[in-house]
């Protein structure tokens, strides 16, 4: 981490990470503008999370640490896989099927244009 770059992260997102990684392949190393635009109208679940740390991290970078708004672009983009809640289900012939659901941790950094690490 730098200081010429800002973070932003929502932990525990109720989405598979699996989910997640194609949209943010999407917006990867594009301005916060353009991936800004390109995830409003993307229409998945993923898509709205990431819009919603995005703005969060551009927020943190233009309130915290004096960003200009127009030269902000991702930098780092990545999600991990979160805690997992195991539940299951009883199902023919004495079986046990179980039910996974999977959270995720999603990360955003921004940097200034001119300072790309």
């Amino acid at each position: 981490m730098n200081k010429s770059e800002v973070y932003a992260k929502h932990m525990k997102a109720r989405i598979s990470p699996k989910k997640v990684a194609p949209v943010m392949d999407l917006v990867r190393g594009k301005s916060v503008g353009e991936a800004k635009l390109i995830l409003s109208f993307d229409r998945t679940k993923a898509a709205a999370l990431v819009l919603k740390v995005l703005k969060s991290a551009e927020a943190n970078a233009v309130n915290n640490n004096k960003f200009d708004k127009k030269d902000l672009i991702l930098s780092e983009l990545w999600v991990s896989g979160g805690p997992v809640s195991k539940s299951g289900q009883f199902v023919a012939k004495g079986r046990f099927s179980p039910i996974l659901k999977r959270t995720s941790h999603i990360y955003v950094g921004l940097s200034q244009a001119g300072k790309k690490v």
